[in-house]
């Protein structure tokens, strides 16, 4: 094989730079660079701000709260949570039906490139069931959102008795 220092493109064979082989190597590489970049777009998740309201030791339920921001090229979607502290994790929103608050399970969230959601009180938020442990005021938990891809996502939520300002943490 040689290289054709006009193009610098391999040659297949002594012929002109109109050589079909050399084409078809173009369009080759030119392919396989293009799947290349869009297999490497991928979205990435942070979570800030994270924290879980200190309720009775005798509640049922928890929720935690977060700020989720995609800083990657594509958008990522939530599709479940867990944690070794709690049974079960799930997503739900808070929503105003007929002048009362209801929560709904979401099946998913998505997140766009660039974009924030807000985990928050009296909207979306993570609904912890079954503690497994006393969740006092204090107490760091581990939280892994999981994604539809299948990459885990994990932050230390902390247990406080009041609302944090964003600067706590």
């Amino acid at each position: 094989m040689r290289f054709d220092m006009r193009s610098n493109l391999p040659r297949v064979s002594g012929r002109s730079e109109n050589n079909q082989g050399n084409r078809c190597a173009w369009v080759f590489a030119s392919l396989l660079a293009a799947m290349t970049m869009q297999a490497s777009a991928a979205g990435h998740l942070l979570i800030e701000h994270a924290w879980i309201r200190e309720a009775p030791p005798s509640a049922m339920m928890l929720a935690g709260y977060a700020v989720l921001r995609n800083d990657g090229d594509a958008a990522v979607e939530i599709s479940t949570a867990q944690s070794k502290v709690f049974g079960d994790v799930s997503i739900h929103e808070t929503v105003l039906e007929n002048g009362v608050s209801r929560m709904h399970e979401l099946h998913g969230l998505q997140i766009a490139p660039g974009a924030e959601v807000a985990l928050a009180p009296g909207g979306k938020h993570l609904m912890l069931m079954d503690a497994k442990i006393p969740v006092v005021a204090g107490t760091v938990i581990e939280l892994t959102l999981i994604l539809t891809d299948g990459r885990k996502v994990s932050a230390a939520f902390i247990v406080s008795a009041d609302t944090p300002s964003p600067a706590a943490h």
